[in-house]
């Protein structure tokens, strides 16, 4: 059955438009990704939706019996409340529940009056029946269940009585998230639900909503989620829907191959196009009435063609190219008995670890342990309590701050950039914005009038310009949506200098480092893996003993270990050639092709047999040929 449907939904902001022509339906019990470029409207059409939001025309359907919830970036809270207070607030019914039953018992308690029998037996049968409704919808649990929920994501008993006003924008985000997943309603739409979450929380969620009975629909730019998750994913591009079956990375498969067939059935028809055209255009320059006529009558069947739209294509940040000024020596960082507290607050402390050239380590650990912290301790901003910190030799660091506290918000994106860069002339400093997206009066706004994900890519140009041989990230891929994710861990990977990285993206983390850092409060733990070897090795500690925590790694395993991800890199590289040259012969091919096509429109071939059938032999060999290339090429993707 039909949980709620779209038909030609269009919405215009002044005279841009946002949406174009969205038609689609979800069932009921279905967990639906809903994916696209940032600015794209997806966040417009989920307040759509939920009614939040007008929209100009087009039909939407939500079963009527069905109640909504709705997680929005933009938070509604009484700050005037506790944390526990605010869950309660869910469950307003059992409450007053609660205080007619207190009632009722305080009428039974009374001495029994054998003339009011009747008024006894009545407050009894009231007591009785609301009882029962009480304990069907949860009342013996409830209290229970808001535990499990905030213990869930990631607060602890300490943190109930907290007034929601001193709370900081994720914690209150998270506040607003328990709220929402108590209700339990039967539509349930989240938006960027795992922003502000720590991993523990975010894989909390998922077990938490992979058996929830309520329809779905989740924003999200975390790919391991909604892999996690997702059963249906849909992509909003150019203001129109498309739908895919499955979670993230089997739409990524199959947008590729849609996108592919579609780009081959347009090329071909255009290239069928331009041969009738040439060969009208032939026919008419003959200038006789018979080859005129032949020229009409082609004109009239192309004019008949259903032309193939082109595949739609998004805007995406050009390569992002990392590549240090100055090589650095082969000892990067090494991190003595650190500790570090403020007042009574003690972050951690007997931490010890070493980075070398080439690495690229994750730090994780849970939220408010001292991670970000650690970074500033790191670049001397702040001294640790103790403990010893050395740097490597001709060590340049580059900082991505997940706060993006070092732009102006006054300044506008050209001066930002130009401004850090003065040896740069405009034209180039316009150049390396367009390459991040910023077009034409778009680098005149102020910084201040920015999305989250414009300051982020900004941050990202300003640390390529820079050229650092050592890369400290703090949360690089939140609010970049996911092609920008994409561009920006294909520019790790080639990045020969070092990382050290703080995120809570498993997708990026399993994709870009080769070594976990846990921090705890009385040690940091290593794991020579990536994030799904670090969970494997925490829920089975003797699973990969030997290439497990570096310390009591013998030298020889340790090299053996660094040569097999060398070589894995090695071979990635090789294929990524081979896939370029594959792709480059099936241009050369398909250039090849037009040539022979026209060829068959000269009079001098198509009027000789001879010819006429050796070009149509060529033309025939160049398609197989052309068909096996794509084949080979389909299989090395």
């Amino acid at each position: 059955m039909i949980a709620f449907s779209c038909t030609g939904i269009k919405k215009l902001y002044g005279i841009d438009e946002i949406l174009t022509d969205v038609t689609f339906s979800i069932n009921e019990g279905e967990k639906v990704g809903f994916v696209g470029s940032n600015g794209a409207g997806k966040s417009t059409l989920v307040k759509i939706l939920t009614g939040r939001l007008g929209y100009d025309s087009g039909d939407i359907f939500i079963d009527k019996s069905k109640e909504l919830g709705y997680l929005s970036q933009n938070l509604s809270l009484d700050s005037s409340n506790t944390i526990y207070d605010e869950m309660i607030l869910v469950f307003s019914k059992l409450i007053a529940y609660e205080d007619k039953l207190s009632a009722l018992e305080e009428e039974m308690a009374k001495p029994f009056d054998e003339d009011n029998s009747e008024y006894h037996s009545k407050v009894i049968d009231n007591y009785t029946r609301l009882r029962d409704q009480y304990d069907i919808e949860g009342g013996y649990v409830f209290r229970s269940e808001i535990s499990k929920v905030l213990y869930g994501l990631g607060f602890t008993k300490e943190d109930f009585d907290k007034n929601i006003s001193i709370l900081s924008g994720g914690q209150k985000t998270r506040v607003a998230l328990c709220k929402l997943l108590l209700s339990k309603p039967d539509i349930l739409f989240l938006d960027e639900p795992t922003n502000h979450l720590d991993l523990a929380a975010i894989e909390w969620l998922e077990s938490y909503l992979k058996i929830y009975s309520g329809t779905v629909l989740i924003i999200s730019h975390d790919r391991f989620f909604l892999d996690a998750i997702t059963t249906k994913t849909l992509e909003l591009i150019n203001g129109k829907i498309k739908i895919y079956n499955g979670n993230y990375s089997q739409f990524i498969e199959l947008k590729k191959k849609n996108y592919e067939l579609e780009l081959k059935a347009f090329n071909l028809q255009q290239a069928e196009i331009k041969r009738q055209e040439d060969i009208i255009k032939k026919y008419k320059s003959f200038n006789r009435e018979k080859s005129i006529k032949a020229a009409e009558s082609r004109q009239k069947a192309l004019d008949k063609i259903e032309r193939v739209d082109s595949p739609d294509r998004e805007h995406k940040i050009k390569k992002i190219l990392f590549e240090p000024a100055i090589t650095s020596g082969n000892d990067i960082l090494e991190c003595k008995d650190l500790s570090m507290s403020f007042g009574d607050n003690h972050l951690f402390s007997n931490v010890n670890f070493f980075i070398k050239k080439e690495d690229k380590i994750a730090l994780i650990g849970s939220n408010g342990r001292g991670k970000t912290t650690l970074f500033n301790l790191i670049m001397s901003k702040l001294p640790p309590k103790s403990g010893e910190i050395h740097h490597g030799r001709n060590i340049q660091i580059g900082y991505y701050d997940q706060e993006q506290s070092n732009l102006t918000p006054n300044k506008t994106i050209l001066d930002e950039v130009w401004d850090d860069f003065p040896k740069l002339n405009q034209q180039q400093v316009r150049s390396a914005l367009a390459s991040f997206l910023f077009f034409g009066d778009d680098v005149y706004k102020e910084i201040s009038t920015l999305s989250g994900g414009e300051k982020c890519r900004i941050n990202l140009l300003k640390l390529m310009l820079s050229k650092p041989n050592f890369l400290l990230l703090d949360e690089p891929t939140n609010h970049l949506d996911i092609m920008s994710r994409e561009a920006l861990e294909e520019a790790l990977l080639s990045y020969s200098g070092t990382m050290l990285v703080i995120s809570h993206d498993r997708y990026f983390l399993n994709k870009i480092v080769h070594k976990i850092m846990e921090l705890e409060e009385y040690e940091i733990k290593q794991y020579l893996g990536n994030y799904s070897y670090y969970v494997e090795k925490k829920n089975n500690p003797k699973r990969f003993d030997d290439i497990s925590v570096i310390e009591g790694m013998t030298k020889t395993k340790l090299k053996a270990e660094k040569k097999k991800i060398k070589q894995q890199k090695q071979d990635e590289k090789k294929l990524q050639l081979k896939i370029k040259n594959l792709e480059k012969e099936i241009a050369q091919t398909e250039e090849s092709i037009e040539e022979h096509e026209s060829l068959l429109c000269k009079e001098e071939v198509y009027s000789n047999a001879t010819k006429s059938i050796e070009v149509t032999k060529t033309l025939s060999d160049l398609k197989t040929s052309l068909s096996n290339l794509y084949s080979e090429w389909e299989n090395l993707l």
